[in-house]
């Protein structure tokens, strides 16, 4: 498979390639990778980044962010000449967003590009392309063996490690064009992101170090549940015996038994959690909440308590606003140049799966969307897997109302709640002939008699055309009475 296209003029062109991590002292990468700006200088040990992600608050906030953008559809739309966009059926490049290599699943892929990105601040996405030179596959790459490189004439390329299962067999490097690059915010070069782990993990070693100290402090049970004390000196080998007593007689299973005494011995417990062990908990406690604001995840999405009074929605819309808009809009953007898009085609995430409401909101939002003309029926019904209705194609809205155009044309009459009479504010081009005023005002009377010329019977009405033809004998003064049937 041709994974990627390298023309061979395009090196002979460039004269040198430098890494953007080739800073002196170590470079860009090397100081992110400290997790902590100075941390080698104050001699504090920082973990690994595998390390650093045992730590349960690292672990929450990555694999949450990642499943939650991972979770939504992303679809292809177009706009048209209007700027309304629809979604694009049949189009090359729905196959690569729905199954986007022969390995993973649109799900996974998109959840290992996230993680990548968190956890390196860099996806590396590379390309693949088919006999018509279009993107027809695409490949998360392990971000620690991707470097990007910069050309003396300012043009970027990507040296890539061996990855078999993305088809590179050997080393090489690749233009731009052939890697898609999502990056964090970027804070010293604009091809290096930071991910959050710089901010936070000196607060996750922390954190694994007090669960560490205390697992092996439960462990061991170093302190005592109590003391034994004599008033004068006890020998060896009664020492010993008591010890062995204590030991087998209260501790593990046996804690909270009668201990009884005697030869002047008394025993006095120790405290449950004396308060510098309290403070422990505490500073745990700050190491989540430190790593939580670090990703900008709130609290509440990795167990924290709910804020009180806060509904579903107001809290699912705080985490899309404060959280995943930058990474879903990045991730569409970086999509369209990396697809190579035509004019007017863009991808697009489908936000319903994350600010889906209650079954009761949604019906009550969609009424009312429905009932103010914004959708019409069927696009109400859609949302709830409801096929379309006879007539439910257009948007509804009551005679009564009356748009701002014409509003602004009756308030810019003389009179403009024509307290005049109404015959003479009307121009005359509007006025209904005689016949039309007279077939209303027969349809509301039972029995008109009129004066006229000609004595002529009484003409029967069974329906509306009987009443056209009586409408214009009155005009015409040949009718003098009309006797409905």
């Amino acid at each position: 498979m041709n994974v990627f296209k390298v023309i061979a003029e395009t090196y002979r062109r460039v004269k040198a390639l430098s890494a953007v991590d080739s800073r002196g002292g170590g470079g860009w990468i090397n100081i992110i990778s400290e997790a902590w700006s100075g941390a080698w200088q104050q001699n504090v040990v920082v973990d690994s980044p595998k390390n650093i992600l045992a730590f349960s608050a690292v672990y929450a906030c990555v694999t949450t962010i990642a499943s939650d953008v991972a979770k939504l559809c992303v679809d292809l739309v177009r706009e048209d000449e209007d700027g309304i966009c629809e979604k694009v059926k049949s189009s090359p490049f729905l196959k690569v967003l729905r199954k986007p290599n022969f390995y993973q699943t649109r799900l996974k892929f998109i959840e290992q590009w996230i993680v990548q990105k968190l956890l390196n601040g860099n996806a590396y996405i590379l390309k693949a392309r088919d006999n018509r030179n279009m993107v027809s596959e695409l490949y998360v790459l392990d971000a620690n063996r991707v470097k990007a490189l910069v050309a003396e004439n300012g043009d970027v390329y990507y040296e890539l490690a061996r990855d078999d299962l993305s088809s590179v067999r050997e080393p090489i490097t690749v233009p731009a064009s052939e890697i898609i690059h999502d990056r964090m915010v970027c804070l010293w070069h604009p091809l290096v992101g930071v991910s959050p782990i710089y901010a936070c993990g000196i607060s996750a070693t922390m954190g694994n170090k007090i669960q560490a100290g205390s697992t092996d402090f439960f462990k061991n049970m170093a302190r005592p549940g109590g003391v034994l004390s004599a008033p004068g000196i006890i020998p060896p080998d009664e020492l010993a015996r008591l010890q062995a007593k204590m030991d087998e007689g209260f501790s593990g299973k046996n804690i909270g038994r009668t201990l009884v005494t005697g030869g002047g011995l008394i025993y006095s417990a120790m405290p449950g959690i004396p308060p510098q062990d309290a403070q422990l908990i505490e500073q745990l406690k700050w190491t989540v909440e430190d790593v939580a604001r670090a990703f900008h995840v709130p609290l509440f999405k990795i167990g924290g308590p709910i804020p009180v009074g806060s509904t579903v929605e107001t809290l699912q819309q705080m985490y899309y606003s404060d959280c995943l808009q930058a990474l879903i809009e990045s991730l569409e953007s970086a999509l369209d140049e990396g697809l190579e898009l035509k004019t007017g085609y863009y991808t697009q995430v489908d936000l319903d799966g994350l600010l889906r409401m209650d079954y009761g909101a949604q019906i009550k939002a969609e009424g009312e969307a429905v009932q103010r003309g914004l959708k019409s029926p069927d696009e109400g019904r859609r949302r709830f897997n409801l096929k379309a209705v006879p007539g439910g194609q257009y948007p509804y809205l009551q005679q009564q109302n009356y748009s701002l155009q014409a509003l602004a044309k009756r308030d810019a009459k003389e009179d403009p709640f024509a307290t005049k009479s109404a015959e003479s504010a009307k121009p005359a081009s509007e006025e209904p002939n005689a016949a039309q005023l007279m077939l209303e005002f027969m349809r509301e009377m039972k029995t008109i008699v009129v004066p006229a010329p000609l004595a002529l019977p009484a003409p029967v009405v069974e329906d509306d055309e009987d009443l056209r033809e009586i409408a214009h004998l009155f005009v015409a003064g040949m009718a003098t009475e009309v006797v409905t049937a």
